[in-house]
């Protein structure tokens, strides 16, 4: 498939995003496009952006919790895209929820495509899914969630699987992590805090807060041998949490940041992931890791797909079950069939919406090419 002379513009706005569309960068550019990036400051979008490698423009910012400062962030944003939009003039965007990408998009007249699994999200997918041209969606989502939210079944492309398939196809396991750390294999605990920001948890805790705090002295207390990686979103969060920690700190066992560089490989070797939010727990699930969400809300569609579908996926939201969960883990052990390739096998039955994405811009530009 050939796209000499098409320039594909590509909006980053989460740190999701970077991990997803590394293999969809690479299609594009084999296939001879130019690629126009711009990525937002959100948590570690940009580091992950970094890290994949490849030229990229930093543009605006995310708003926070306070609903003032999300309006103004979004006005900014859609100012400091518009000149660049408008002097590359791209032949298609395709994005992960940019709802200022899309907004502009629409209002150039350039085709676009996008992905959405959070209609959870009800506030950016009223202002994402009007405006995107064509919407990408997991079948394990009930269709009519997004028809709410105006995206129309004529604009809905439906596949069987979840996003994770789309980075966890091309993953190989690679154990230097493990000398970058320090670590063994089934030997140290993967938590991360919540999207307290985020529209559907405001309202559970305060924007620097994470619930990490109880879950953890009792599990260090029951498991002082494993190593503690505490992955926090913000700077306010990791403050908060070393401060609420602090009778446990320094000890080389715990481990608090806002970043770690190949995170796919620290879930695979991990004796247990444990998280607030819903992707890092997916894809750990998708590589056989036992795995623990306490989200407080509703399971999530993907989530019961995971468990419907075998994968060691639990959701939990009682703070004394998800501690005695977790150290019961911990203390059973690696399978045998941890730390091996099988969990392959199982997610290439599914479909990639990286795939499906890139065959419909291709689709796309070659009929308007005819």
């Amino acid at each position: 498939m050939n796209l000499q002379g098409k320039k594909i513009w590509i909006d980053v706005e989460e740190p999701k995003t970077g991990i997803m569309f590394k293999s969809l960068f690479q299609k594009f550019l084999d296939a001879g496009a130019e690629l126009l990036i711009t990525a937002r400051d959100f948590d570690s979008t940009h580091k992950i952006m970094d890290d994949v490698g490849i030229k990229y423009i930093k543009v605006g910012k995310h708003g926070g919790a306070d609903i003032q400062e999300k309006l103004k962030t979004y006005i900014d944003r859609l100012a400091d895209l518009f000149p660049i939009i408008t002097k590359e003039n791209p032949d298609f965007l395709v994005t992960f929820g940019s709802v200022e990408g899309t907004r502009i998009a629409y209002g150039l007249q350039i085709p676009s495509i996008g992905f959405s699994d959070e209609p959870r999200s009800v506030h950016v997918s009223k202002l994402y899914f009007p405006y995107i041209g064509m919407l990408i969606t997991p079948d394990c989502i009930p269709i009519e969630q997004y028809n709410a939210l105006h995206a129309t079944n004529d604009r809905i492309i439906r596949y069987n699987g979840i996003d994770e398939v789309a980075w966890l196809r091309h993953y190989q396991p690679n154990p230097d992590i493990l000398k970058k750390f320090n670590v063994e294999p089934g030997k140290f605990v993967l938590m991360r805090s919540e999207p307290t920001f985020a529209c559907y948890f405001v309202d559970k805790l305060q924007p620097d807060e994470t619930f990490i705090a109880k879950y953890f002295p009792k599990m260090f207390k029951a498991c002082p041998d494993q190593t503690y990686f505490l992955l926090v979103r913000t700077e306010g969060q990791e403050r908060w949490l070393k401060e609420q920690l602090k009778e446990y700190l320094p000890n080389e066992k715990i481990r608090i940041t806002r970043y770690l560089p190949n995170i796919v490989d620290l879930c695979f070797y991990a004796s247990i992931v444990v998280s607030g939010g819903g992707t890092i727990v997916r894809e750990s699930a998708m590589l056989n890791v036992p795995s623990i969400e306490y989200f407080p809300g509703e399971s999530a569609p993907q989530e019961i797909w995971l468990i419907e579908n075998g994968f060691p996926m639990e959701h939990l939201r009682e703070t004394d079950q998800i501690i005695s969960r977790c150290i019961e883990l911990i203390q059973k052990g690696p399978g045998k069939d941890r730390f091996t390739d099988a969990f392959k096998k199982r997610i290439m039955d599914f479909e990639d919406p990286n795939q499906i994405c890139y065959n419909y811009v291709v689709e796309k530009l070659t009929n308007i090419e005819k």
